[in-house]
């Protein structure tokens, strides 16, 4: 049983579209998205879910004339992605057939589209999925989170993270030598890592108590030093971090 990502930003288009893959009795789930820049965020949330999560996307069905980022280019930063779904285009337009391959597109349907020829690019795609082993299920290294850049996997250990910096739906993982961008929201990893010492201290930040060299109050603004970064401490947390950094340092 597929579950289904439509991507098209023509919305009669889109309800067609939805409308006949839920039709197909292959597929459990069938939702839409207007843009690319949806998609990924609906891709990344079913991605930090894992496979059987309740988010999972098997096969995304993508449009390729959209405004701003165009199917191919969707489709090129999806295979940046450690386990991305299928691709299959959907498109009025027949000349991108050879770079939509070249992306391993599952299949490429012509609009307007026919529910026979939808049926077919159906069944590819899970017979593609059916032929794919299982990936392995390891429980999660609580002691280090992985970050990809350039096709590389590295793995960052917990306790060398200084702070996080919210950027919309990702995070950037600071450490004393370098950063890391993850497809993780910072409220997600704000209750992952509570029990491991990080607090919130503003919208748009986590810190490592064990990191914090200073806290600094300056004409009723708060700040604390992390290495040498200096990041503001919003009213709402202030309280909270003081207490929890009084009982650090007193045991």
């Amino acid at each position: 049983m597929l579950r289904v990502l439509a991507v098209d930003d023509e919305n009669p288009s889109l309800e067609e579209l939805l409308y006949l893959l839920r039709a197909d009795p292959r597929v459990s789930s069938a939702e839409g998205a207007s843009d690319a820049t949806e998609a990924l965020r609906r891709i990344s949330r079913a991605l930090e879910s894992g496979p059987d999560g309740p988010e999972a996307i098997d096969v995304v069905f993508l449009d390729i004339h959209m405004p701003g980022l165009d199917g191919l280019d969707m489709a090129r930063l999806l295979t940046g992605f450690a386990r991305p779904p299928l691709v299959v285009f959907v498109t009025a337009h027949e000349g991108f057939a050879v770079q939509a391959f070249d992306l391993k597109a599952v299949d490429y349907v012509l609009k307007p589209v026919r529910r026979e020829r939808l049926a077919e690019a159906v069944r590819r795609a899970a017979e593609l999925l059916d032929a794919t082993p299982p990936i392995p299920v390891h429980e999660p290294d609580p002691d280090h989170i992985s970050v990809e850049l350039g096709g590389v996997t590295r793995f960052v250990a917990v306790d060398d993270i200084t702070h996080v910096e919210a950027q919309g739906d990702y995070a950037r993982l600071h450490t004393a030598q370098a950063s890391h961008l993850v497809r993780i929201p910072l409220s997600t990893l704000e209750e992952r890592w509570r029990a491991r010492g990080f607090v919130r201290i503003h919208r748009r930040h986590l810190v490592a108590l064990r990191h914090v060299d200073e806290l600094r109050l300056d004409a009723g603004t708060v700040s604390v030093l992390v290495g040498e970064i200096e990041l503001q401490v919003s009213r709402r947390h202030a309280r909270e971090l003081r207490d929890l950094l009084m009982r650090r340092t007193t045991g």
